[in-house]
């Protein structure tokens, strides 16, 4: 420390849509927050298109652009490579990146293949051993409701966990008429509500228990098998003539699969784009032999808890409203009461790496973890093609 100032951390961010701008947002305020080991410097956006990107830049806080990632990771001033773009990017860029000696978070899910996010923890594990180190961004471990309910499981609150149920709900392609945009590509997004919201629950339900799937079986559906073409998705006008040119849905509409963990509790998980009137419902329950709760993320700030302990005369769900400065991460934030949102998640999943980074530990989670979301994610496609058969997570797959 020099003067007082903690020493710097260049971040070189590539992509700036959706989960870019919400990066930049933690980035911009996790330093005025949190007391830091390191100070986050917002260094440089990347993204192809110079225009847009020296937009966004300006719009978001960035001091500088790249059009070429590649340049983004040669520079000196940039410490830790940030992967906020489409899942087939991932690998070539996290790879790169850990070799050239920057840290890495890479968006979830982690690659678009079992095979992808292997090399990506080769890759990964190599870079440990010099101190360089790498996360996955499944940002709702970090809502504050839902750290605590892990950590009640852990503390043994609910006993010997039975149950686990999962939904991700949203509404966003329920026309037919929507766009064939990238997230309904296959070979840019690897799956469809599979891969771009079951793999939070999958991560989210394997977190809170703090025990990993080991089987799964599965039904998945396309609801919409052709959607219009869009400039982004096809590079085409979008018509032919006076008929829109149409393209293929190539990635589940929905996925919904039982699960098995390795402790014996039985799971059950729904991913959907198609809940009409749902725009990003998320809830998971845990019920063990001593109790049970569950959270939802449309009331981001509650965890409901049922203490089967307690006198059957007074007991019930109750209501934990966590905004107390006890709880996770809310030490630096507003007063009881004053509720945190989404955003937040971001900020608090910054705070975790910078300080693994500052102290040398290892981020959670990691990039095996994000590989053992992506095996079974393969488990759910196998099954689901197979005819909904009993899936085998299997190491190898």
């Amino acid at each position: 420390m020099t003067d007082g100032v903690e020493p710097a951390l260049g971040v070189g961010m590539v992509g700036y849509s959706f989960m870019g701008a919400a990066h930049s947002q933690a980035w911009r305020t996790v330093g005025r927050v949190f007391d830091l080991p390191l100070t986050p410097v917002m260094t440089a956006l990347c993204g192809r298109n110079g225009t847009e990107v020296t937009a966004a830049a300006a719009r978001l806080g960035w001091a500088s652009v790249e059009t070429d990632w590649k340049e983004l990771i040669r520079r000196d001033d940039v410490n830790l490579v940030d992967i906020c773009t489409p899942g087939h990017t991932h690998c070539e860029i996290a790879v790169a990146a850990l070799e050239a000696g920057k840290h890495v978070l890479c968006e979830k899910p982690l690659a678009n293949s079992v095979n992808e996010a292997m090399v990506m923890t080769a890759a990964a594990e190599s870079a440990r051993a010099s101190g360089v180190l790498s996360m996955v961004g499944f940002n709702y471990r970090r809502a504050p409701a839902v750290t605590l309910a892990h950590k009640l499981v852990a503390e043994g609150r609910l006993g010997i966990v039975r149950h686990v149920r999962a939904t991700y709900l949203q509404d966003w392609i329920v026309d037919p008429e929507f766009p064939l945009v990238w997230r309904l590509d296959k070979a840019l997004a690897g799956s469809g509500a599979l891969g771009d919201i079951g793999a939070h629950i999958v991560d989210l339900a394997q977190y809170v228990v703090s025990d990993r799937l080991n089987g799964v079986c599965a039904v998945t559906e396309t609801f919409v098998k052709e959607r219009p073409l869009s400039d982004v998705s096809s590079g085409l006008s979008g018509s032919v003539g006076t008929v829109p040119a149409r393209g293929t849905v190539t990635v589940d509409d929905a996925a919904l699969f039982l699960g098995r963990f390795a402790e014996g509790a039985l799971a059950s998980f729904e991913a959907t784009r198609f809940a009409t009137g749902r725009k990003n419902a998320m809830r998971i329950e845990v019920n063990g032999s001593e109790g049970s709760l569950w959270f939802d993320l449309e009331a981001l700030n509650e965890l409901w808890y049922y203490d089967g302990t307690e006198n059957t005369e007074t007991a019930g769900f109750r209501r934990i409203l966590v905004t107390e400065p006890t709880h996770p991460y809310l030490e630096a934030w507003w007063p009881p009461g004053h509720i945190l949102g989404y955003e937040h998640t971001f900020v608090h999943e910054t705070r975790d790496l910078v300080h693994s980074i500052a102290e040398g530990t290892d981020p959670a989670p990691s990039f095996a973890d994000g590989l053992q979301v992506q095996r079974v994610l393969a488990a759910v496609e196998r099954s689901a093609g197979d005819g909904s058969q009993w899936t085998s997570v299997e190491e190898h797959a």
